[in-house]
């Protein structure tokens, strides 16, 4: 992997057509099983495969520094949350941006892997401002559009996936460790769709039944789903950026 964080500033001057790739995860709870960090290893591996899957593709590409930090209200009820405001998110990716643009990056490659209507709306909107003014052209695969969604398997597709199945598994692949698989194993499906009960006017995890900050089904996890889904989240990641 070319990190730039990992990288001397020699090997980091300008390419000609450089893509950044920024992982944007969030510092949030994630039932009893999962570290609240989950978000931002999830978007770090999405980064990873995506760039890995680029530079096969003969482009040179740099993965950034993980944004850990990220609107989260939807959990802000549950220890461990550390939200802030979407503008802080915006103005943040705007300055980075810029910042790339004076390095000769040319395309920003947005990898989120937090969910919150909130983050969601931030990255479209700045995703697309600066996007109408380049450079760097930048590029927000939105996993929650639906043609992206039904490429990540049933559970994704459906919207019980906070900690459940879909999550869970790609901890386990990338960092087990950090799952408590005993918990994992002995918690129940939590079939609530975060879409529709957004539409319903729910505001919070707790509002919408996620009483410990989970749906989906954590139990059915398995790190070789985990392996595969990393794959996807690359795929759909260098497409993004190769279809620009």
């Amino acid at each position: 992997m070319s990190s730039w964080a990992e990288s001397s500033y020699p090997s980091l001057a300008a390419g000609g057509d450089d893509v950044a790739v920024l992982p944007l995860g969030a510092v949030e709870a994630h039932g009893p099983h999962l570290p609240v960090g989950t978000d931002v290893w999830i978007a770090e591996a999405m980064a990873r495969e995506g760039a890995r899957r680029l530079r096969s593709g003969g482009r040179r590409v740099w993965v950034l520094p993980a944004v850990a930090y990220a609107p989260a209200p939807f959990a802000d009820d549950f220890p461990g949350t550390l939200s802030i405001r979407p503008a802080t998110l915006a103005a943040l990716v705007e300055d980075l941006a810029a910042a790339l643009a004076r390095r000769g990056v040319t395309t920003l490659a947005l990898a989120s892997a937090h969910f919150d209507p909130a983050q969601v709306a931030a990255l479209r909107e700045t995703a697309g401002r600066l996007s109408a003014a380049p450079p760097p052209r930048v590029v927000f695969p939105d996993l929650t559009r639906a043609a992206l969604a039904a490429r990540l398997g049933d559970e994704f597709a459906s919207g019980a996936c906070h900690a459940g199945r879909f999550e869970t598994s790609i901890l386990l692949a990338e960092r087990p460790e950090l799952v408590d698989r005993a918990a994992a194993a002995a918690l129940p499906e939590v079939a609530v769709a975060l879409p529709a009960a957004i539409l319903a006017g729910h505001a919070t995890f707790g509002a919408a039944g996620l009483g410990q900050a989970y749906c989906g089904d954590p139990a059915r996890a398995s790190a070789a789903e985990g392996r595969a889904l990393v794959a996807k989240l690359g795929e759909i990641l260098a497409e993004a950026v190769a279809s620009g």
